[in-house]
């Protein structure tokens, strides 16, 4: 029996890992895109979510309450869950924030800022910004926002919001 002498693998592998690394690196060179949005959707959205801040403000619930889709599809996560509706989120900022919304309380008052928007699709959007608490010249909380949100008969709402 003859034997044949054995080829090496290694120009095979270092060929392999060649091309590994020439698409790896080419992966890390590419620059995100700037979030885009549809003409008027981002002056559209910044209103809704400083409408929104106003009846946070105010200790308006149900304003600020009807800025979400009502309906089992919409979602907020919390730390602990994921509650679906808007009968599940009301409840929620109600136990939280019972406070904020009690007749006469000292409100925290709701800014947001650097505020990013994007298009994923016609009427519909991703918004990524910070809220901000304050109580008169103190910071109470600061933290993002991460949301979807949907056109529905001419209005922004959110669909899935994730604040943390």
């Amino acid at each position: 029996m003859r034997h044949r002498p054995r080829r090496s693998r290694a120009p095979k592998t270092i060929a392999l890992a060649s091309i590994a690394m020439i698409v790896g690196l080419s992966a890390c060179r590419q620059v995100s895109a700037p979030p885009r949005a549809e003409p008027g959707m981002r002056a559209e959205i910044l209103a809704m979510l400083a409408n929104s801040a106003g009846a946070w403000n105010r200790g308006d619930l149900a304003t600020f309450m009807a800025d979400y889709l009502d309906g089992g599809r919409t979602t907020y996560v919390t730390k602990t869950a994921v509650l679906h509706g808007g009968d599940s989120i009301r409840a929620h900022y109600l136990k939280s924030y019972a406070a904020q919304f009690a007749p006469g309380a000292t409100r925290d008052s709701l800014s947001f800022e650097d505020t990013e928007i994007d298009s994923l699709a016609p009427g519909v959007a991703e918004v990524i910004t910070f809220y901000k608490l304050t109580r008169r010249d103190s910071l109470v909380a600061r933290g993002p926002f991460s949301g979807v949100l949907m056109k529905v008969d001419g209005r922004w709402r959110i669909v899935h919001d994730h604040s943390s």
